[in-house]
């Protein structure tokens, strides 16, 4: 009953009051990033697989430029990311705008994280069945090692989460999601400034 009715209910409560009173900060920080992006904006829209893998676009501050090289491609992460950029990302300010995707009930405030529709294909059915919940601001994973860990052992803890469902869990997991806000761990992969691209294998 919690999964299917009253965590929805509960978190749609809980945004509007939140974007009610943050809305101005909000402002602030789209006019902070309008500027350090150099042109390149304060938003970004992208297209992001939901419960069942129907497809919408989630909402996020941008944290890069638009930066290229001489041949037109675009620069690394690393070397698009701002100081500014790299700030909201590490304080997961960049993920506020998604509040927005939760009032219209693309996403939950907490479940799996919505990735890319290209990877679709290449999940195993175990690691399909993330799919079956509104994906999540924050989530079992994210508080568990969010880009520092694999894309396999982000898939388990992701169907974990599933699985076990219940408000107790979210409850965990929301001050869970505060203490490493404010530790700023698990930012990146080991080896790239955000998280390198699940190929299906890994």
């Amino acid at each position: 009953m919690y999964s299917h009715f009253f965590k929805r209910v509960i978190d749609f409560i809980l945004v509007f009051g939140v974007l009610a009173l943050i809305w101005p900060i909000l402002f602030l920080i789209a006019f902070w990033l309008h500027f350090a992006n150099k042109g390149a904006g304060a938003f970004f829209t992208q297209e992001r697989p939901g419960k069942g893998g129907k497809i919408f676009r989630v909402i996020k501050f941008k944290t890069m430029t638009d930066e290229r090289d001489a041949a037109g491609n675009l620069l690394p992460d690393a070397a698009r990311l701002t100081k500014v950029g790299r700030f909201v990302r590490s304080t997961s300010i960049d993920e506020l705008p998604q509040l927005i995707n939760v009032l219209k009930g693309d996403m939950a405030l907490i479940g799996p994280r919505p990735l890319l529709p290209q990877y679709l294909p290449l999940y195993s059915k175990e690691q399909a069945c993330r799919h079956k919940v509104r994906p999540g601001i924050t989530g079992w994973a994210q508080v568990n090692g969010r880009n520092a860990i694999s894309w396999t052992r982000k898939f388990e803890l992701d169907v974990w989460y599933v699985e076990h469902c219940s408000f107790l869990l979210d409850l965990r997991i929301a001050f869970m999601t505060i203490k490493k806000i404010l530790v700023r761990e698990g930012i990146s992969s080991e080896t790239s400034a955000t998280m390198e691209y699940f190929t299906g294998n890994n």
